[in-house]
């Protein structure tokens, strides 16, 4: 089996911090993408992250952190100050954010082609930055696969109809689409998830997953539909849930060798077996990261186990 590749994400690091009642802020490392990658290096990986970090103590904060796992970080060195994120978490444990961004990334040159290409959330959608991240994913696949997650940031997206716009560019050009049922419903008003997701399946990608909290995931492939269960599971808090759930799924997908342009074709014609079994994989990845506090994606073990109790 295929199982590490060279993977690359292109997207934002956001410097979480957490405010609780009666605590002391807390600051941890974060953004959608950074996660992605740190979940992907975790799990054995080698993972190239482009992003825009500035010369300040949240920027080391999250390099540090990065490179602790073997994330190679790449930036276009520009000055401006880490993004960051207040977060607040409410009684179950989910996260709001509210935050102080600017997305301004430049061309960044490449060492080698990666097999395989994540990006999204603001990163995909934000201007002036958008234009370089739409730029690799373009230059790129042809010879690699790619994912995307739109991580929907409402107070981030601007115009609606603008937003919906950008992020159906976004998964046009994607393999493998992964949403919660949240972000549909943001982009989709009233709309049910599994016929947005054929839509978007017909638009290109070769498979779209929802992802539905306590209620499971879902996928959506030419075949048909496949659901599996979220795992039975003490919920500390969500914050990265989704992101370990793309990085599991990413970690399934190569194992099946079915990433990079020679698995192109696979991917393409996926069966319910092997959907199921990644879907599988995601799901306890993110039961993993909600069962302990932050973005915490487990590691080849920690996942190993929490399949074996699934």
């Amino acid at each position: 089996m295929h199982d590490r590749l060279d993977l690359l994400v292109i997207g934002e690091c956001v410097a979480d911090i957490v405010r609780l009642p009666g605590a002391a802020d807390q600051v941890h490392p974060g953004g959608s993408p950074a996660n992605v990658a740190y979940g992907l290096a975790r799990l054995g990986h080698g993972a190239t992250l482009l992003t825009q970090l500035g010369p300040d103590d949240n920027g080391r904060l999250i390099r540090d952190h990065l490179a602790g796992v073997g994330v190679e970080v790449r930036t276009d060195g520009a000055t401006a100050p880490t993004p960051s994120a207040a977060v607040t978490l409410d009684g179950a444990g989910r996260a709001a954010y509210t935050f102080e961004i600017t997305w301004t990334l430049g061309p960044v040159s490449l060492d080698r082609p990666p097999h395989h290409v994540h990006t999204g959330s603001i990163a995909a959608v934000m201007e002036p930055g958008e234009a370089t991240v739409l730029g690799v994913v373009e230059s790129l696949r042809t010879s690699a696969t790619v994912s995307y997650d739109p991580n929907v940031r409402p107070e981030l997206m601007g115009d609606h109809e603008s937003a919906v716009r950008r992020v159906e560019r976004c998964v046009a050009l994607s393999d493998v689409v992964k949403a919660s049922d949240e972000d549909l419903e943001w982009l989709y008003p009233g709309q049910e998830p599994e016929r947005v997701a054929e839509r978007w399946l017909a638009s290109g990608p070769a498979v779209v997953l929802v992802t539905r909290g306590g209620e499971g995931a879902l996928a959506v492939l030419p075949g048909g539909r496949v659901t599996v269960d979220a795992l039975p599971t003490e919920v500390v808090d969500t914050v990265g849930a989704g992101d370990a759930f793309m990085s599991g799924t990413l970690h399934a997908l190569a194992a099946h060798g079915l990433l990079g342009a020679a698995g192109r074709q696979r991917l393409r014609s996926l069966d319910r077996a092997r959907v199921t079994d990644v879907l599988r994989h995601a799901a306890a990845s993110a039961a993993v990261t909600v069962a302990r506090a932050g973005a915490n994606p487990p590691d080849v073990g920690e996942l190993a186990a929490a399949l074996a109790r699934s």
